[in-house]
């Protein structure tokens, strides 16, 4: 292994490990209503558990509200009862074929709580990107030790890892402040 294809494989991780964080923010609930706080949902469907968007079509009604067209009749009561009894405080209700999800309103203790949530998020995003850091400089400093790569090559890769590191932590900040923002806002 060269010391590119350690750059190269810490890039790709550390570009998953923000994808992964990403993924993350999208379920922590801001008072505006977001489909894909709802992906977590598990529907019991004969017998086996699906996510909901397998099962039903879920889309916004409006800024507040989420809606999920079940796909089959007899899916309704199912879907409604799994959104109720997820952990995420939302209280669906049907429509006929449609059910709708309001967004309750959050409190302003409710919001720090988010805030909170979002940062600690955010510092396990930071902790994995380091973490990827440290593993990569191990690596070149192996290439060294077994005569690979010079003590050069060691400092010149180490500084290039260190601003690949500093992208991916700014990126995972700016990531975080919007989500804060976004949180108060609302």
């Amino acid at each position: 292994m060269t010391i590119a294809d350690i750059k190269k494989t810490m890039e790709g991780k550390m570009d998953q490990s923000i994808a992964a964080f990403k993924n993350n923010l999208t379920k922590i609930r801001t008072g505006r209503a977001n489909p894909a706080l709802l992906d977590a949902v598990q529907v019991d469907y004969y017998g086996s558990m699906m996510p909901i968007s397998q099962v039903a079509n879920v889309s916004l009604l409006d800024a507040r509200t989420i809606s999920v067209q079940p796909w089959e009749k007899g899916m309704g009561a199912k879907i409604e009862k799994a959104i109720r009894e997820s952990d995420l405080g939302l209280n669906p209700a049907s429509m006929g074929d449609l059910i709708r999800v309001p967004m309750p309103p959050m409190s302003e203790e409710r919001r720090k709580e988010m805030t909170k949530l979002v940062r600690h998020e955010g510092e396990a995003a930071k902790i994995a990107v380091r973490n990827l850091r440290r593993d990569a400089n191990e690596h070149v400093k192996k290439l060294v030790k077994d005569k690979q790569a010079s003590e050069d090559d060691q400092k010149r890769s180490e500084a290039d890892i260190q601003k690949v590191t500093d992208r991916h932590i700014a990126e995972i900040d700016r990531m975080v402040e919007g989500k804060e923002q976004e949180i108060m806002a609302v």
